[in-house]
Order: C-alpha cells, then sequence, then structure tokens
C-alpha cells in the first residue's frame, strides 16, 4: 500500500498533467482531450485526499 505522502505527490502530478491536457484540448480545438485531461485532473485530487486522510489516519 502507498504511504500518504506517495499519495499526495502522485495526485499532484495527476493534476498538473490533467490540466496541462486539458488546456492543450482547448488550444488545439480536441474535445476529447480536454475532457481526459478534466478526468486526470479530477482523478488527481481525489488521489491527493486519499493521501490525506492516510495521513490522518496513521497519526
Amino acid at each position: 500500500m502507498k504511504s500518504g505522502n506517495q499519495d499526495k505527490a502522485e495526485g499532484k502530478f495527476h493534476q498538473a498533467k490533467g490540466k496541462i491536457k486539458e488546456v492543450a484540448g482547448k488550444i488545439i480545438d480536441k474535445p476529447e482531450l480536454e475532457i481526459e485531461g478534466k478526468t486526470e485532473h479530477s482523478a488527481g485530487k481525489m488521489q491527493d485526499k486519499v493521501g490525506d486522510l492516510k495521513k490522518a489516519v496513521d497519526k
């Protein structure tokens, strides 16, 4: 099982990666890339929150 810190770091990475895809999709007019970016950004937020919960439980 991943540690809370690892989940938080991976979540932040996916948020950033998703935001880049989202903006790129808008710029090059590719709605599917924009949607993929929004989805990855949201998944990253959830993973970040999981990391917060794991850290809280470990205390």
